[in-house]
């Protein structure tokens, strides 16, 4: 049987057409992995308002490389990687985020009443903050390789397999590293509960999205 598209449905064609030079068919690939890739981005760097720069700089990156992709099969393990090494160049530069204040939070929430007038959109747009801040206290203290490695199989879903693929290991390094993550995870989380700020760590989503960042699949 002929495949004529990748896993995530881009068109094989498309992307050997992007590989002469055209740039129409280049505009129809990014169209076509724009949505997933700034998702991913967005969940890897935890800061809406750079999502877009770092985007083009993957966008710019696969422009100026698609000619060295010697199988558009492998288009959509490509693509993860260049996002990947993204997201890591701009983790990497990027001065280690304080920890949150709640006079911060304080404020940012008063914002957020400010926009609406609804109590729920406000509890909920609170709690999204909060989850937020929590995760990103939790994967700031990884490396940023680490840290990817780690959205990449619990946020992304991508299997053992395609992580190796992605990060060019084998897949028994990809399960030492993750292990190696867990083990750093779980010492940051009791030390936050050591901190007298349980109440805090345990609450609804954090609770559930820290148990599945530290329990292996």
């Amino acid at each position: 049987m002929l495949v004529e598209h990748t896993a995530n449905g881009v068109s094989l064609a498309v992307i050997r057409r992007a590989q002469t030079g055209d740039l129409a068919a280049f505009g129809e690939l990014v169209q076509a992995c724009r949505r997933r890739t700034m998702g991913i981005i967005r969940r890897l760097i935890f800061c809406p308002e750079d999502v877009d720069d770092v985007a083009q700089e993957v966008f710019f990156r696969m422009h100026t490389s698609i000619g060295q992709l010697r199988v558009p099969e492998s288009f959509d393990f490509w693509v993860y990687r260049l996002t990947m090494n993204g997201a890591y160049d701009y983790l990497r530069k990027r001065p280690r985020r304080r920890d949150v204040l709640m006079a911060d939070l304080e404020q940012r929430e008063v914002e957020v009443a400010a926009a609406s007038a609804s109590w729920q959109v406000l509890r909920d747009e609170q709690d999204c903050l909060r989850t937020i801040d929590y995760v990103d206290s939790l994967l700031a203290h990884l490396s940023p390789s680490d840290r990817i490695l780690m959205v990449m199989r619990e946020v992304e879903g991508l299997t053992l397999e395609e992580l190796s693929s992605v990060f060019g290991v084998r897949v028994g390094v990809v399960k030492a590293r993750l292990f190696r993550a867990r083990n750093r995870l779980r010492q940051v989380q009791r030390g936050i509960a050591a901190s007298g700020q349980r109440a805090f760590a345990a609450s609804g989503q954090r609770s559930a999205f820290s148990t599945q960042l530290l329990n292996p699949r």
